[in-house]
């Protein structure tokens, strides 16, 4: 699909999440309106539960939207068949979650090629690992790395197939600052590299600085877009 910097990605309308529960109905988004250009870096910042992880998994496929219209790049998402919404995650989607899900039994480099070998045009394992700095790991085992290495295998699992949007669930939740901020680096660097959109959810206020807007949640709603004109590199960043 050509697209250019600035296209809509996505186009959200009504977006609502309700699940059903013994206790009764949890309403997890409540009528989400947001559109998503193409190459831009946005971040998801609220607290636990406000519905933020909801709306990424459902924008990343991996969820449905009880309501509403979830359009990407004219195609609704809330109405495709599930062979749709697998071929849309396996060409066009890369994720990122707080915890790596390596295979431990896999080298860093085996790990990259569980997805290069369904992509349709991947980069080679090598490359994608060497984007985030590991070059020199390619033949290490999980256990042999440190927890921001492994989540930058991690990274380089999900950028190895060229998607078109990374979506990043808490990627630096589980880690210190300084290797937190060495993942973020490598997403950034990464998305850039390839023109991808990069969506990442986060509790970390000081991560919103890298953002090209700041979407601030609260009770399955969005509170507020904040336009970030004072962007900063991730190098710049401590907590």
């Amino acid at each position: 699909m050509n697209t250019g910097p600035g296209d809509l990605t996505f186009e959200a309308h009504a977006l609502t999440k309700v699940y059903r529960t013994a206790a009764g109905e949890v309403r997890a988004l409540r009528g989400v309106d947001l559109d998503i250009r193409q190459g831009e870096t946005l971040v998801l910042l609220g607290p636990s539960g406000s519905g933020k992880s909801t709306l990424l998994n459902i924008l990343g496929g991996l969820d449905r939207a009880t309501q509403g219209q979830l359009l990407f790049h004219g195609q609704d998402l809330a109405r495709a068949s599930d062979t749709d919404l697998t071929d849309y995650r396996r060409r066009s989607v890369g994720f990122i979650f707080q915890f790596f899900n390596l295979s431990p039994s896999l080298t860093a480099r085996e790990n990259v090629e569980l997805v290069t070998d369904i992509a349709d045009h991947p980069m080679e394992a090598r490359h994608a690992l060497a984007l985030v700095g590991l070059e020199d790991r390619l033949d290490h085992f999980p256990a042999e790395l440190s927890g921001g290495q492994q989540q930058r295998v991690a990274v380089a699992r999900a950028i190895a197939k060229r998607p078109a949007i990374l979506f990043c669930d808490e990627p630096t939740g589980s880690l210190d600052s300084a290797s937190g901020v060495q993942v973020l680096d490598a997403i950034v660097d990464v998305a850039a590299d390839i023109g991808a959109t990069t969506m990442i959810v986060t509790h970390n206020a000081v991560v919103a600085s890298i953002a090209d807007r700041i979407i601030h949640f609260s009770n399955g709603a969005i509170l507020q877009i904040e336009q970030n004109r004072t962007k900063r590199a991730p190098h710049e960043l401590s907590w």
